[in-house]
Formats: structure tokens, sequence, C-alpha cells
């Protein structure tokens, strides 16, 4: 079986070379929370992470689930008891133009069932929905040839040998897959070819460029060692049975107690192969911490993709890319381990964005319940402060378990929102009042002018107030109509789809990107600067991210009410700095290294224009 997701130890340091196992064996419980606190409720006293509607308010998403085509297909993973960690982890969902039509489609990574391990049923299937243009999708994952049929947990998107197609690295329970993208709708499987496969518990991979020769390299975070044959259970000899209880009561064990799985980096040879360098290059996660998600990105303005590595019950990892091949670990120089307690989180998600507008990246990492969601602001030379409480973001999430988040400009006024999807772990939780519930609504705060955060409040019957047990989630235009939008994977449910519908009529633009010389293809670690009526914003071209997730590819800026932009920066991975001088708000422009705009796309309303154009 699998191992448990989502928890967090208490405020230990873990001596460098001492095991996971050991270092856990005196903790109470399978996770470091904040500790015991007092049910929040609803005015129908139902707890706030399954109620707090409201009637009326700004409505900014709608479900469109069922309109769209994605309600037919179903997230399966273990029994509905979650007896094991393995069953309640989830998965992620990744938006990709896998076919190059310039729209987005979806990925969706599926579970697993016993009875299907038996063989008594067939595999959950993964999903691949292709972007029909109207606002419907269409499943194609087994034409495809990457329904997977394996424990699933995370996607990560990346053009991993340049020739100007998106491939998926999928992450398993077990072998993980590399898709390759054959440029006829179809995808194979390379990863033992690739020398990627692994066989251990993987979660949420990330491609990035760390030694600069403009092919993407790949970081794979491992969780735990997980037998099937010997399930983690209390009786187990190979668990350390008081991790198997959350606040008294009885509940699957870990990841305390569980041996950790280590960490991966994986050296793109520039042949369809790959060397691990993990050791070499100082990321191997040398004590086994409980790792769910990385990513790459440059978060000193150096130009060269650092690393971030969110670990659930162990302190998180901040590698500084030296430019050598090697990592330095400023984990906790960086203040990025543990929170302004000095504690670590059941770190779950990561999401990065430069909420202040300033040029820096700041981070937002999502945590179990009983545990305020930590807002790490960016101080610039990898400093990091603990800002939760005073930006507002720490008091309303501590009921909430959190996955997926990410930094959006939902309004498109120019400053990047934070959506979090949540959903619990353990079923028990809706027989005890704790104040919170197995299924909750996801959260979504507005951006005051990068100096603080405010809750937009869930309206009856819209998207705010769906209450479901979201895992992954992903980011971006689904419409291309400038509006982001956002794709969530549920346990043991169909998906949910919000469309962005804010009324507001703000204008924006979107950059698709294209390296050449020493850059990846798809542009991955680039960096773009758009100036415009005083404000400069910062977007960045990443890969993996959220909760075992990818997103929109595309940079995305709003603009307000501004109609003409001052000026576009892009800073492309082998060092080379472009100004572009945008004609027109209101577009996706493909811009390519050395060439400029050589493309756009419109509104997808405006029928003719809204083509994408190609030299």
């Amino acid at each position: 079986m699998f191992l448990p997701m989502g928890l967090a130890l208490s405020s230990i340091t873990v001596p460098e070379h001492e095991d996971a196992q050991e270092q856990m064996s005196s903790q109470q419980s399978g996770m470091s929370t904040g500790g015991t606190h007092s049910p929040v409720h609803d005015e129908e006293h139902r707890p706030i992470t399954a109620g707090g509607f409201v009637n009326d308010g700004p409505v900014v998403f709608k479900d469109v689930t069922v309109q769209s085509g994605l309600s037919g297909w179903r997230y399966a993973s273990g029994n509905s008891a979650k007896a094991y960690i393995v069953e309640s982890l989830g998965s992620g969902v990744a938006l990709l133009d896998y076919d190059n039509d310039g729209w987005l489609d979806i990925y969706l990574v599926n579970g697993m069932t016993y009875t299907a391990m038996s063989g008594k049923e067939p595999a959950p299937h993964s999903a691949l929905f292709h972007n029909n243009h109207d606002g419907t999708f269409t499943n194609v994952a087994e034409k495809a040839g990457v329904t997977n049929d394996r424990w699933g947990v995370g996607v990560a998107v990346g053009d991993y040998d340049n020739d100007g197609w998106p491939d998926l690295y999928v992450t398993n329970m077990g072998r993980n897959r590399l898709y390759h993208n054959n440029h006829d709708g179809t995808f194979t499987d390379v990863a033992e070819k690739a020398g990627v496969e692994l066989g251990t518990w993987s979660t949420g991979a990330s491609f990035g460029d760390y030694d600069g020769d403009g092919k993407l390299d790949l970081f794979v975070p491992g969780y735990t060692k997980f037998d099937f044959n010997d399930l983690p259970a209390a009786d187990s000899k190979s668990v350390v049975s008081n991790t198997c209880r959350f606040r008294g009561v009885s509940v699957f064990c870990g990841p305390r107690g569980l041996k950790g799985e280590h960490d991966h980096l994986f050296h793109n040879n520039g042949d369809g192969t790959f060397t691990d360098v993990s050791v070499k290059a100082g990321v191997t996660d040398v004590p086994g911490y409980y790792g769910l998600v990385s990513l790459f990105v440059d978060l000193n303005g150096d130009g060269k993709p650092d690393l971030l590595v969110a670990n659930d019950s162990t302190p998180n990892y901040l590698y500084r890319n030296k430019g050598d091949g090697t990592f330095e670990d400023l984990s906790f120089e960086s203040g990025y381990a543990v929170n302004h307690d000095g504690r670590e989180t059941a770190s779950m998600g990561i999401a990065v964005g430069d909420y202040q507008n300033n040029g820096r990246l700041d981070i937002l990492n999502t945590t179990f319940s009983d545990d305020y969601k930590v807002l790490y602001r960016n101080d610039g030379d990898l400093s990091f402060a603990d800002v939760s409480y005073e930006a507002g973001i720490a008091a309303p999430t501590i009921p909430f378990l959190s996955w997926g988040d990410g930094f959006i400009d939902y309004d498109n006024d120019g400053w990047k929102d934070i959506f979090i999807a949540s959903g619990h772990v353990y079923p028990q939780v809706d027989q005890h009042d704790w104040g919170t519930s197995f299924s909750e609504r996801p959260l979504l705060f507005r951006n005051l002018a990068g100096k603080k955060f405010e809750v937009i409040p869930p309206v009856k019957e819209t998207g705010l107030a769906r209450v479901i047990s979201a895992r992954g989630a992903a980011f971006g235009d689904l419409w291309n109509d400038g509006k982001i939008s956002v794709v969530m994977n549920n346990i043991d449910s169909p998906p949910t789809l919000l469309k962005n519908v804010n009324p507001d009529h703000h204008h924006w633009i979107a950059c698709k990107l294209v390296g050449a010389a020493a850059s990846p293809r798809d542009a991955t670690g680039t960096t773009v600067f758009l100036s415009v009526g005083g404000m400069k914003q910062r977007g960045d071209v990443l890969s993996g991210g959220s909760f075992a997730s990818s997103n929109d590819p595309r940079v995305h800026f709003g603009l307000g009410d501004a109609t003409a932009i001052d000026a576009l920066d892009v800073h492309w991975p082998d060092g080379a700095v472009e100004k572009i001088t945008v004609p027109a708000v209101d577009r996706i422009y493909t811009i390519e290294e050395g060439k400029g705009i050589v493309g756009f796309c419109c509104k997808a309303s405006e029928s003719k224009e809204s083509k994408l154009e190609r030299k």
C-alpha cells in the first residue's frame, strides 16, 4: 500500500545523518500541527470548512464541471475508510497544450484500487481532456496512450528533448512514467529507457535547467518507503504505533513513524537519457524527509534556478544553485525550513509569486488542519520571513487541510491573489466536533495592493461554495479570454472545473514563450517583467509546484484599466535579455527568443482574430 500523506513534525531539528524514523519515534501523532484549536462553526453550526456561505457578494467562479464534460471521469484511491496513508494522498493535475493548437488541455492523474491490483477489475485510468475550444473537453487518454494504470501521484510538464512539444512525467507509487510527445496526439512511455523510472514512492516532480546547458533536468521527491506486503498499520513492526492517532482517535499511520524515502535529481544527457546526480549535487535528502512537492525557481535573481522541496512533517528544503552543478542547503538560514514558531509544518503545496510587485518571488506553503498556511515574504538575498498573520492569511486557514495553491490575479487588477484547494485525509473528522470536515470548500484571498489579503466570501451556489475533497490544483486560461480558471483533482470523485466569471473589465496580456540558443525550447526558467502605470510585475515559466501539479506555462499579467504597456522585458534562461514592444492589450502573444513577437491569440469571443497567427 501507500504511506500517509500530508502531516508534519513538531519543532524538531533533525541531525544531518539521523534516520527520519528514529527522530519521529518519540512523537505522539502521525503529523505536526499547531496544536488543538477550538472548533470554528458558521451560523448553522456547520464546520467552517464546509460552511460559512453568504447570500450575496462577488461571484468569481462558476462550477462548470458537468457542462465541460469532465464529470464523467472519477478519481479512485483504495477504499473510502482510508485505512492506509497511500489511499488518502490524492493526485495532481496539469494544464498543457499537448497538440500545439493554442488551447490548454487537462491531464488528471488517477490512483488505484485494491480490486484492480488483484486483477479483478481494470485499473483506474488517468485522463487527458482535449480542449474543444467551445468550453467542452473530450477524454482522449486511451488514444493518446497516457492512462498510466498505476497508483498515480503527480505530473510535471516539460519539453525535455527540445522538440517543441510538451512531454509528461507522471509519478507513482512504484515505477514512474516519462511520456514522450509523438507530435501526432499520442505519447510513448520512455521512462525505463531514459533512466527515470525509479520504483519508489515519488510525488511532486519539477523540470528545470539547473546547470544552464539548455536542456531540462528533472527533480523527483520521495515520500515514504512502502511495502504492500507489510502494510503500515498500528500493529506492524515497521510502524511506531503512537503515530497512528489524531486528536486521540485512531487513524491511518504516518507519515511520522514511517521510514522516509530519498529524493532524486536527474541530469539530462541530451540523448534521451538522464543520469542520477543527486549525491554529487547535494540534494539526495540524507535524513529521509517526507517529500511531497518540488519546484525549480530562481529565488535570488541570479539567473540560476534554485530548488524548493515541501516536506511533510519534516523541515522544508531550500537549495541555492551554486552554478557549478551543485546546490547549497540554506533551508534553515533562509527561514524556509520551518514557520515563525520554529516548527516544522505538514507542507503539502508550494506556490510562488511576487505578491508585492517588488520583483522578488514570495512562497506560500499549504499545511495540515489545526495549523495556519505559511506565507514566506522574500526579503532578498534568499532571506524569507513568515508574514502569515500580518498578511491576513493565517487565522482563516487554520481549520483547513490544504493542498494545491497558486498566486493568481483573478480580477486582473495587477496584484497577485491567492487560491487554496483543501480536503482532509481522515474520514473520522466528520464524526467529531473539531470544526473541520473531510470535504472542504476552496479559499480565495484578494490582494490589497501588496499589504494584506482579504478573504472573498463563498457565495451560495457558486464555485467557492463547492464542498469537495480536493488535492491537486492547476491554474490557467482555459478559455483564452484572459481570465484564470482552476481545475482540482478530488479524492474518490470527479474533478472540479471552476470557470472564472469575475465581472471585472480589466485588461490583460499573456505570453507564450519559446526559447532558442542555449535556453530550453519551452522556456522553463524564463522570467518576464512588465511595467505599466508605474507598477512593475513579475511572471515566471515554471514546471511543477502547487500539489504535484503543473500550471499554464504561459505568463499572465493583469493590467487594471491600463490600455498600453510601458515595458516588457524577457530574461531568458541562457542570460539573454530582450525588450519587447507590445502593440495592444488583451492578447496572448507568442514570443520567440531573438525574434520577438511571432504570433498572437485573442479573446475566444473574437472568432477570426482569436485564432493563433503563426509564421
